[in-house]
């Protein structure tokens, strides 16, 4: 009978090893799987920043083609007016 029951004993402590042993790797299975989720995470940003990157430097271009195209259109209405101005300052002698 003790030989029964020390079996007894030695079945519910390879019950209970078995099912901490299931718990552990399902443990491990949900890390392996956040990590995989941050792994994709951080690749999604890393696109978004390259993207987002491109579209920065392309409007930085567009604002300096923009600065440009005002400056000169300042240029030409300074330059505009002082005709205008020297017309005038003809007819007026």
């Amino acid at each position: 009978m003790a030989e029964q029951s020390a079996l007894d004993t030695s079945v519910k402590r390879l019950a209970l090893a078995l099912d901490a042993l299931g718990a552990a790797v399902e443990r491990r299975r949900e890390a392996d799987r956040s990590e995989d989720g941050l792994a994709q995470q951080l690749h999604a940003l890393g696109s978004d920043r390259s993207r987002l990157a491109a579209a920065l430097d392309g409007e930085a271009a567009r604002s300096r083609a923009l600065e440009d195209a005002n400056r000169e259109i300042a240029r030409r209405l300074d330059l505009a007016i002082d005709t205008i101005r020297g017309v005038l300052d003809a007819n007026d002698r």
